[in-house]
């Protein structure tokens, strides 16, 4: 497809519940601009600016401010029910007037077209402003709701308000693999939307010898406490969060100097929850992968599927990996390769976004 010579503008909402939303988004975005090299970029999200330079380079304008939020999380798999809760109800009090001030940034920002992984207050607000909006995601918040909140007396009006906020996007465009979305009438199914990595485990060699594993739960706080995990002889393990003091088997992932992408493809295995970013970069490196079950997300059962056919993968407790991870380990390993995945969903995306800015954009407030 030739490259566009008229310079657009696309805003990016994205919510800040952890990093994988900001993940996921990324190779969309890297796919659009080798088609578009001059496109403006607006990323508007809670996530810390340094992490969104590691995915997306630095060209781009952030507005850290953003009225999703995603849940209320206890752990990295632990749903705070009644702050999420109250947080929902909060939000949703004066809707309208929220969706006004939203619609109002996106007017004077004049985008193209807006993208949301997935905060559906910005999609509202696009379609006040009259500009063309689509959405991309493997969840979308409304049935998220739902499943968890929906007994609140509040929980009909709010679940409404987001459902008609998706569904005012001129698509929601459905990643490989997705939870199921009945309250959506425009899902558009897409492959998988992923960067693999490049595999580097030459040069861990010098810095962790012997075999490799990455423990990694995602931007939010897990409850497997680090100082407690097991030493295996001949193991290394790279962690996101913090390491312990006294042990020289445990390293900050960061320290390895490789990007996240590549760090996830060059290591024996990766230790982390239910996730489509770590999940789909493993299953597109085939990497095995020990993850703790949470069998209450409504994403999980399309994903562990997915990653099962993809990679070596095993569901564990906290309690396995603290004091079965040894024979954990032995249990994954053994189990049969799988065909390694492929990312088809960047560039279906990209040309679903690329099409929509060449129809124009432009404002047009709606009532």
């Amino acid at each position: 497809m030739p490259l566009s010579s008229a310079s657009k503008h696309l805003w990016l909402a994205l919510s800040p519940h952890g990093y994988g939303h900001a993940a996921m988004t990324a190779p969309v975005i890297h796919a659009l601009r080798r088609r578009r090299p001059d496109l403006r970029l607006t990323i508007q999200t809670g996530v810390p600016r340094g992490f969104l330079e590691e995915r997306y380079g630095s060209d781009f304008h952030h507005v850290p401010e953003v009225p999703d939020f995603g849940l209320k999380m206890l752990s990295a798999t632990t749903v705070d029910l009644d702050a999420s809760a109250e947080a929902y109800r909060r939000m949703h009090a004066d809707f309208s007037a929220l969706v006004g001030r939203e619609a109002a940034l996106l007017r004077q920002a004049r985008p193209d077209v807006v993208l949301a992984n997935v905060p559906y207050v910005t999609l509202a607000a696009a379609a006040r402003a009259g500009i063309p909006a689509v959405a991309l995601s493997s969840l979308e918040w409304a049935d998220i709701y739902r499943h968890y909140l929906g007994d609140r007396p509040e929980a009909d009006a709010v679940w409404a308000d987001m459902r008609d906020a998706y569904n005012s996007a001129r698509a929601f465009l459905r990643v490989t693999p997705a939870m199921d979305m009945p309250c959506l009438a425009n899902v558009v199914d897409i492959g998988t939307v992923a960067r693999k990595g490049r595999d580097r485990r030459g040069e861990l060699a010098a810095m962790a010898p012997g075999r490799l594993g990455l423990v990694a739960f995602g931007g939010i706080d897990h409850d497997l406490p680090m100082d407690q995990w097991p030493r295996l002889a001949g193991w290394t393990w790279a962690s996101a969060q913090d390491c312990p003091a006294g042990r020289d088997d445990i390293v900050a992932w960061r320290s390895l100097g490789l990007p996240f992408s590549d760090l996830a493809a060059s290591v024996d295995v990766i230790v982390t929850k239910p996730g489509y970013g770590t999940f789909t970069e493993a299953g597109l490196s085939g990497v095995p992968v020990l993850y703790v079950a949470r069998p209450d997300w409504p994403e999980s059962p399309a994903m562990d599927r997915w990653l099962m056919g993809h990679t070596k993968a095993l569901a564990v407790t906290v309690d396995d990996l603290l004091e079965r991870l040894e024979s954990q380990l032995r249990k994954l390993f053994s189990l049969r390769p799988q065909p390694l995945a492929e990312a088809a969903g960047n560039e279906e995306a990209a040309e679903f976004i690329d099409r929509l800015l060449s129809a124009g954009g432009g404002t047009c407030e709606r009532s």
